[in-house]
Order: structure tokens, then C-alpha cells, then sequence
């Protein structure tokens, strides 16, 4: 239904446009003329989803950006952070070669050239969402500021569309703390870290999630002095306790400074020096200089400006309401990603527009049943080293809604890959419903951990026991095997020793029998 991304497409978004794909009915009205099925704003990975499927069934769509084509995920998200992650990897091997019988490296870290293979690799790929791709797709792109004038019309710019449907696909933003002088001395967030090509120096970073903790090691190996300060208790604060100490240890040991329940009261320009952040914590008062600040404290909708009262749709300061077919107040106005959540991730954000796609074509066109948004098995990596994904519920979770579980679980090191890639750190766990093998969540530590987590995800959606993942072949020797084994650890458990006494039986039958 989606139409796949295609490769080689030359231009980026500069509004130019190009002949429309065969099979695009040229009869419809003029640009920005007539009535739309579908009018989209923003063109993040929700947007561009939703207008690509639309276009692709043939539905009349506008698409609507303000800023730029690709929205966060592009542009200062998924992509770029992946690439810096990338190289700031291969200059922690080059440190580790020892355990590999090679001689360590110290490597030569050039920041404004890797920042400038960051914005390389992005380069390559913003033709997939450029407005090129997209209005031979059959798109109509408007790059303006929009605003709802009604239920069933939006203005953009000097031009007013009229349609039968709205999607609301506007992503969202870095929230900025109210510290006092954080504005005065300047910070960076995702949306402009990766513009800068000046090496970070002793780098203050605002915030244990994610972001916070995936760019602290990225710029730690790349040479930056990093401090990190949480309010939390642990970083990732979704996550159990157990992996979050996990990554601490390794930052630290990396070189990074991490300050967990702490906060920053202020921040004090230096006198042609660097600023000084006062973070309180336990009581006491510490100081820390800073020669960049990193502003990674939590993300917030972009609904401001939308016209949305006007329209009648309904919204918090946590985004946009929708029900459970990702419909808002106004139910011929639709919404999906950021703006609503309630998962903030690329992943779920295209999930999110197939659904809207199907619901707002599909079911009321051949009588098919509103789909829903299925936010029970969602799965999500943060991309530090080691790799830490999980999908479904936690030990954590788990004992706050008191549901009874079993959990199994191996340690990497019982992984042959992993020993013969000199890379044991981490573990598999995964949650069971007590005393049976239904999945109910797992949470992979360590390497490839991104890639593993899909058997799970696989297994919860599809209801495959661990049973039947302990019975699958596996190739040997690789990480996948974690699944594998973990599963192995279930199997243990069934063998009772009432089980095992008569197993013992059975064999010294078979004995007497020979």
C-alpha cells in the first residue's frame, strides 16, 4: 500500500517540480483547487507515510511543510545521530584492538570532518522525502506555514484547500528547561547539534534518555569531556534498573561524568571563558564548566499554531487527543506521530499512518472495520554500546501493575559469538506469565541488541511460546542464538524433579530392556 522509498532520485526540496509518475490521473483540478481527499500537514515519517499511501491508492492529497522535507527523523533525528554513533564506534575499536591481539590505536578525531560525513550520508538520503519524489508521486507540496480555518479546510499560505479529511502529522520539538541563564549562554538540541562542525570540548549534557545518553558516548569517544546530569535516579528511566547500571558503568568507564539525581539551578556565563553550571544534588552544590550545553530533557508536540481550537480538535500540552482509530474530536480529522503519541518513534509513527491511511479510505470505501493503533507490542532500541531494546512489559512494570511473572534469563557470555567477538557485556531477559510460556516482554542488553529484539516482537504479536522458539533452528554461531537459549532456560524449568525421577525410570527401563 505504501509505495517503497526509491533510491537514485536526484534534487533535494528546493519546490522544483517534475513530470508526475506514469499512472497519475491529469485531469484533477489545479494545484491547490478543488477538494482534496486528504490534506496532511507536516512531512515527517507520519506525513510522508500517509500522503505516499494516499497518492498510492489514488486519493487527491496535499502535504503540507514548513521547515523541511523528512521532519525530525531525517534531519536531526534517526539518521544523523546513527551516522555520528557510527563513527564514534570505530574510534572506540580502534582504542579496544587489544582485545582483538591487535595494538591499540589512539585515533586522530578530526570533529568537523566527521560532522561533515553526518551531513553527507543525510544528503544521500533526503531524496527519498524530497518534494520531488513526492509530487511525481502525485502530491501536491506546499512548503508554507498551515492553519485549520475549519473542520474541512486549511490555509497554506496564500492558498486555502478544501478537504475531506485532515491528518494532523506535525511531529514534535526538544522541551527546554527553564533554567536560569541557559538561554543567556546558548545550547544546542538534536535540532542543531548536528549542524555544528566545531569539536563540543567539555560538553554538558542535559538529560539521561535516549538521546542524552546516546550522544554523550558518540561525543565522549569522539574526544568530548562529557558530563551528563539526570533528575531520575538511573538513566533511561523507562528501562529496569539493572540495564540502566549497565550503561552507566560503561560511560563512565568510557570517561564520561554521570550525575543522577541531581539538578541544574543555574547556569553562569564565564568571563570570556567557559559558563559554569551550579547543579544541586543530595544537598550539595556542584559546579560544573561547560564549553557546550546539550539540552536532551524530553521532547514536547508541536500543536501551537494549528488553528486547532478554531477547528474544534481537542489537545493537551502532551499532544493531540485521538481514540483508539487515531481519530480526534472531529472525526473526519485524523492525527499520527509525535504530535500524539503516545510512542515517539519513527517506527511508530509510520505504524500509526498505515492505520490512518487504511481508516480513512479503506474501511468507509468497502465496509472494512476501523483499525486500530496497536501500541501493545511496540518495541524501541537506544543505540549505545552496548545496544539496549526492549518490547512489551519490564520487571519494572511488572511488579508496579503486580501482574505474576517468570522471568528467564541468559548472560552474553554464555553466547559463543559473543566470546569469539570478544564482546560478552550484556544479558536476555525475557518476562513470562507465571508458571506458562507466553511471552509478555523482553529486554535485550547488549551487542546487536536492535536486531535481536525482533524474534521477540514477532513472537508476542503472533502468540509463539518459548517453547517454540527453544525448537527453532538457529544458526550457529550468532547473537540471534540469544533467543534461542533464553527460551532453552525455560525448558529447564519444566523438568520438575518429580519429571526427572521418572525420566530416570524410564532409561534404567530401557537399560534392563537391551
Amino acid at each position: 500500500m505504501i509505495p517503497r522509498r526509491r533510491r537514485g532520485v536526484p534534487g533535494r526540496s528546493t519546490g522544483r517540480k517534475v513530470r508526475r509518475e506514469e499512472g497519475t490521473d491529469l485531469s484533477r483540478p489545479e494545484r491547490g483547487q478543488g477538494i482534496y481527499n486528504v490534506v496532511v500537514i507536516g512531512a515527517g515519517t507520519a506525513g510522508l507515510v500517509t500522503a505516499a499511501g494516499t497518492a498510492g491508492l489514488g486519493g487527491r492529497v496535499a502535504l503540507i511543510e514548513r521547515h523541511r522535507m523528512g521532519g525530525d527523523c531525517l534531519n536531526y533525528g534517526c539518521v544523523p545521530s546513527k551516522a555520528l554513533i557510527k563513527s564514534s564506534r570505530a574510534a572506540a575499536l580502534m582504542r579496544q584492538a587489544g582485545r582483538y591481539a591487535l595494538d591499540p590505536v589512539e585515533p586522530r578525531v578530526d570533529y568537523g570532518r566527521v560532522a561533515r560525513r553526518v551531513k553527507e550520508l543525510r544528503a544521500r538520503i533526503e531524496p527519498h522525502d524530497s518534494v520531488e519524489r513526492f509530487e511525481g508521486l502525485g502530491v501536491d507540496v506546499f512548503l508554507e506555514d498551515a492553519r485549520l480555518e475549519s473542520p474541512r479546510s486549511v490555509r497554506a499560505g496564500g492558498h486555502l484547500l478544501r478537504t475531506r479529511h485532515i491528518v494532523l502529522a506535525t511531529g514534535g520539538r526538544a522541551a527546554v528547561p527553564g533554567i536560569p541563564g541557559l538561554e543567556e549562554a546558548g545550547y544546542l538540541t538534536n535540532e542543531t547539534v548536528f549542524e555544528r562542525e566545531d569539536p563540543p570540548g567539555r560538553l554538558l549534557v542535559l538529560g539521561g534518555g535516549p538521546i542524552g545518553c546516546e550522544l554523550s558516548q558518540a561525543m565522549a569517544r569522539l574526544g568530548a569531556q562529557v558530563t551528563l546530569v539526570d533528575r531520575g535516579p538511573q538513566l533511561l528511566h523507562r528501562e529496569d534498573p539493572d540495564v540502566a547500571e549497565l550503561l552507566r558503568a560503561r560511560l563512565e568507564g568510557e570517561g564520561a561524568r554521570v550525575i543522577l539525581g541531581a539538578q541544574v539551578e543555574a547556569i553562569v556565563p564565564g568571563r570570556g571563558g567557559p559558563q559554569t553550571a551550579r547543579i544541586s544534588r543530595d544537598g550539595d552544590l556542584l559546579e560544573v564548566a561547560a564549553d557546550t550545553i546539550l539540552v536532551a530533557a524530553g521532547r514536547r508536540p508541536n500543536v501551537e499554531g494549528l488553528g486547532l481550537e478554531r477547528a474544534g480538535v481537542a489537545f493537551t500540552e502532551r499532544g493531540v487527543t485521538v481514540d483508539k482509530h487515531l481519530r480526534t474530536s472531529q472525526p473526519n480529522i485524523y492525527a499520527a506521530g509525535d504530535v500524539c503519541g503516545p510512542y515517539q518513534f519513527t517506527h511508530f509513527a509510520e505504524h500509526q499512518a498505515r492505520i490512518v491511511v487504511r481508516n480513512i479510505l479503506l474501511a468507509p470505501l468497502f465496509g472494512l472495520g476501523r483499525a486500530r493503533a496497536d501500541d501493545r507490542v511496540v518495541p524501541w532500541t537506544t543505540f549505545t554500546d552496548p545496544e539496549i531494546a526492549r518490547v512489551g512489559l519490564n520487571e519494572t512494570g511488572a511488579a508496579r501493575s503486580a501482574v505474576p511473572i517468570d522471568v528467564h534469563r541468559i548472560p552474553f557470555s554464555d553466547l559463543d559469538r559473543a566470546i569469539l567477538d570478544s564482546d560478552e557485556t550484556g544479558f536476555v531477559k525475557v518476562l513470562a506469565a507465571r508458571g506458562r510460556e507466553t511471552i509478555l516482554g523482553a529486554t535485550v542488553a547488549g551487542p546487536g541488541a536492535g536486531e535481536i529484539i525482533h524474534e521477540f516482537v514477532l513472537a508476542m504479536r503472533e502468540g509463539i511460546g518459548l517453547s517454540r522458539l527453544s525448537s527453532m533452528i538457529h544458526v550457529y554461531p550468532t547473537l540471534s542464538q540469544a533467543a534461542q537459549r533464553v527460551a532453552d532456560a525455560y525448558m529447564k524449568t519444566r523438568l520438575t524433579p518429580g519429571a526427572k525421577r521418572l525420566f530416570s525410570r524410564l532409561y534404567a527401563w530401557q537399560r534392563k530392556m537391551a
